[in-house]
């Protein structure tokens, strides 16, 4: 299909084009005409984006059902996306991964940064995971597939539907086998001198979060000798970084039983098993017990769940975010590591910073920052767009 066939989005007059001239990739639906053709449009169509003096700005796709109601797809002159539109954005971001990273095993997706909005695919050396978290990946899921299997040469393709994106796209929430078979055990990744169990069926979201790969080296390197404890773990992210590093014991904590199970196990094949424990249980319950048990190491690492998921609740986020700091801060042996991560958007550098400040004063102890770290290059960060940029990690000596 042609730009000239497309039908169009139109800015209202009183919205300024110049975002969308410099490279940002959302439209909202409070700056567009919404008239009832808009309103009509199949969530996933694509269509042109123009200003209010009907001169084209972009390509994008668009969902009437969403707040983001178009996303940036293209130059306004291009064609409609098809198997081989796809494919030149996967090449690409192939070739940057592969200069990266020695062996296929990162996200090779992400998202708008990639020149795919709300689209994540994992891969996992013949495996890949597919989150297509907007309308318009959606409704050309087919040709997303065939041409990420024709460029990577993967042989199964999984899509993950359980990302909070899709949900406020108004899209369904079913896991789905687009080629090949799915795995019937969880598949081992190897990152940092660690093993890792990915669970790329029924784990959480792809089943491994490449993301902190950086960050998990960069503990490493301070866990030798160490007594860790690695809170909100999930398959053992830091912890199993840690034994890698030489850690004398490594205890993780996690609300998940089968991701326990998961880090366990990569302990095991690591020929580490008897240097790690868990306890399952709810974090702020199993850190305030451990204090009242006077329990100390020399690393502590609480990588949580995105406390701030949005705008609205960032000052609840930021609060969450300070009390895991106190509670954490005095189970920190003296001139021992505490390590601090968001995965929240809404909550920048500075605002995560001061509430972890925060908590560890209030826990009565004095920190030194030494390291701030964010996620990896396969995590590209989208210059325009800040919310491509939500991993942080703070590393303090207490």
């Amino acid at each position: 299909m042609t730009a000239s066939s497309l039908p169009v989005l139109r800015l209202k007059p009183k919205t300024k084009p110049q975002a969308i001239r410099r490279g940002y990739p959302w439209v909202y639906a409070n700056e567009v005409v919404t008239d009832r053709r808009t309103r009509a449009m199949t969530p996933g169509t694509i269509a042109v984006l123009e200003d209010s003096d009907r001169s084209p700005l972009a390509m994008v796709g668009v969902n009437p059902n969403s707040k983001i109601i178009g996303r940036v797809l293209d130059m306004p002159e291009a064609a409609a996306p098809d198997q081989g539109w796809f494919a030149t954005r996967l090449r690409k971001a192939q070739d940057l991964r592969e200069r990266l990273f020695s062996s296929p095993y990162y996200r090779l997706v992400h998202a708008e940064a990639d020149g795919l909005p709300g689209v994540i695919i994992d891969r996992f050396g013949d495996i890949a995971v597919i989150q297509p978290n907007a309308a318009w990946a959606d409704l050309l899921l087919d040709d997303l597939t065939a041409a990420l299997a024709d460029v990577t040469g993967v042989t199964t393709i999984l899509k993950n539907a359980g990302g909070r994106g899709r949900g406020l796209e108004g899209l369904d929430d079913v896991d789905a086998v687009l080629l090949g078979d799915a795995p019937t055990e969880p598949v081992p990744v190897h990152m940092n001198g660690a093993i890792y169990m990915a669970d790329l069926v029924s784990g959480q979201k792809t089943g491994l979060f490449f993301d902190q790969r950086p960050n998990h080296a960069f503990a490493a390197a301070l866990a030798d000798g160490a007594r860790v404890l690695d809170v909100f773990s999930h398959v053992g992210g830091f912890g199993l970084a840690a034994l890698a590093g030489g850690a004398q014991h490594a205890h993780c904590v996690d609300g998940s039983e089968p991701a326990l199970a998961l880090a366990t196990e990569g302990a095991r094949r690591m020929g580490a098993g008897d240097r790690l424990t868990t306890t399952r249980g709810d974090a702020f319950s199993v850190l305030t017990s451990l204090a009242e048990d006077n329990a100390e190491f020399d690393v502590v690492i609480c990588d949580p769940p995105a406390f701030a998921p949005s705008h609205k609740a960032r000052d609840a986020g930021l609060r969450a975010y300070e009390r895991i700091a106190r509670l954490a801060a005095p189970l920190v042996a003296k001139d021992g590591f505490l390590v601090l991560c968001s995965c929240s958007h809404a909550a920048d550098m500075s605002a995560f910073t001061g509430a972890c400040l925060r908590g560890i004063g209030r826990a009565g102890r004095h920190a030194q920052l030494i390291h701030t770290g964010q996620a990896g290059p396969d995590h590209p960060l989208m210059p325009q767009l800040a919310e491509s940029g939500y991993l942080k990690a703070l590393f303090f000596r207490l």
